[in-house]
């Protein structure tokens, strides 16, 4: 053993500090450096820094503070040199008097500790990737923030829709065809203590009736012809521990409404088949663009499915009732158009939001979409007019099926939209469009010019 006054066991005690993994600093309670070993010194790339103060040697430090309160700092996060490092500060006491601080950063050599930086920035990295291709497949693609609007009745909307989304408050959301109630869907998932959970939806319309009850619920083994040998789980079963979106719940079938509201107050599914409930621990989004009330006088719609539904109710405006948001939502729109179809927008002439406004859009914004993606490809050059858009309004801005128009306004505004509808269905080649009319390449330029298309060959 040696002995703590020789010679030896002071060089042994400098060797160990010197050959430590740990980056290891000592400042007298001034914040004077008395000691840093040679890892600290590598890492910081510093010299002779003996009796300077720890703040010009050290960025982020706390030695001096530490010195001060002379309280311990266990386990920090300090950043140096643009890393994140795991920092301990411990006071040192003699006769209860602080006469240093002691600072470690834990890593092992200066190779190890960028290897270990660059492993977690590939880790974090991959994490960012994993995330989002799970967003893409079983989570929420939308937030609050892509949804367009500031009009007084979208704000209140998803301010209403921001603070319902924390809880796990079953939601119906109403509203016309087009309007975006997917989009409040998945803003209200991605805003939830679910967000990391799976977002499920079902088109309720869209599957048929016979097939519904499986996709939903899920069926055990020889269920049916045709079922798979180990069973199948339902929409509910993989939405468990997240949220589940029933789109188009009004046109679900009675049979399956019953069925589903045993769902909602038992929270547990049985599958078709089975025997036995299966636990699900899910929250329920529906919407529709029905009136559920109406539907529920006509026999259709089950009115204890409604109540278990209706706990809370966003209903979205339609386009005609925020027509402040058109400028904003045409510019988002045209921004996603112009990636997807390659076209270039330089110039909208003012004209373009006049007529945008006068019409009541009866789709909505899916309809706007359409609308601009159609503009596109019949604009001249880079600029963007109210021809191009082709949608008829009155004066008094309502659209042009509520008079009936002559035959001839009919017969052009048919034509025109089947130009149109041609030209983007081949690019914008001519001659393809001609041939998918089914009329003459001089015929087809001769409609261009009188529609006031570009006829360049």
């Amino acid at each position: 053993m040696i002995d703590r006054d020789s010679p030896n066991y002071h060089q042994l005690l400098e060797a160990v500090l010197e050959n430590a993994y740990e980056a290891i600093v000592v400042t007298d309670p001034d914040g004077k450096i008395l000691l840093m070993n040679r890892s600290y010194c590598d890492f910081l790339g510093v010299k002779d820094v003996i009796g300077r103060n720890v703040t010009e040697v050290i960025e982020n430090t706390r030695m001096h503070v530490v010195a001060e309160t002379g309280k311990p700092e266990i386990a920090q996060i300090q950043r140096i040199q643009g890393q994140d490092m795991i920092a301990n500060r411990i006071p040192i006491f003699q006769n209860g008097k602080l006469v240093a601080v002691l600072g470690t950063v834990t890593f092992q050599d200066v190779r190890q500790l960028h290897a270990l930086a660059a492993t977690v920035d590939h880790l974090k990295q991959e994490l960012a990737y994993y995330k989002r291709e799970f967003r893409l497949k079983l989570g929420a693609v939308y937030h609050f923030d892509q949804i367009v609007g500031t009009s007084p009745k979208m704000l209140e909307v998803k301010n209403f829709a921001q603070k319902v989304a924390k809880s796990d408050t079953t939601i119906l959301i109403t509203g016309e065809s087009g309007t975006g109630k997917e989009l409040f869907a998945h803003a209200i998932h991605a805003k939830s203590r679910r967000e990391m959970g799976p977002f499920i939806r079902v088109n309720c319309a869209a599957i048929p009736d016979t097939l519904l009850e499986s996709e939903l619920f899920g069926y055990e083994q020889g269920a049916f012809t045709g079922a798979l040998q180990k069973g199948k789980k339902g929409k509910f079963e993989l939405a468990d521990h997240g949220t589940i979106l029933l789109d188009e719940i009004g046109d679900m079938p009675l049979p399956l409404q019953a069925k589903l509201l045993r769902v909602l107050q038992e929270k547990e599914v049985e599958r078709v088949g089975g025997i036995r409930p299966i636990p699900v621990d899910v929250r329920v989004i529906a919407s529709t663009n029905r009136d559920l009330q109406k539907s529920i006088s006509e026999g259709r719609f089950r009115e204890d499915l409604f109540y278990r539904l209706n706990v809370v109710t966003l209903t979205i405006p339609p386009l005609r009732e925020r027509l402040e948001d058109i400028p904003e939502l045409v510019s988002v729109l045209l921004d996603s158009l112009m990636e997807s179809t390659g076209i270039i927008v330089r110039e909208i002439q003012e004209d373009v939001y006049d007529v945008l406004r006068q019409y009541t859009w009866p789709g909505n914004v899916r309809e706007l979409r359409n609308v601009l993606e159609r503009a596109l490809h019949v604009m001249e050059g880079n600029r963007l007019t109210a021809k191009c858009l082709m949608i008829q309004t009155s004066e008094k801005g309502l659209p042009a099926s509520s008079r009936v128009p002559t035959l001839k306004e009919s017969l052009e505004f048919a034509e025109r939209e089947a130009i149109a509808k041609a030209l983007a269905e081949t690019g914008g080649n001519k001659l393809k469009a001609a041939k998918l009319l089914g009329i003459s390449k001089s015929g087809f330029y001769q409609k261009l010019e009188k529609y006031g298309f570009s006829a360049d060959k």
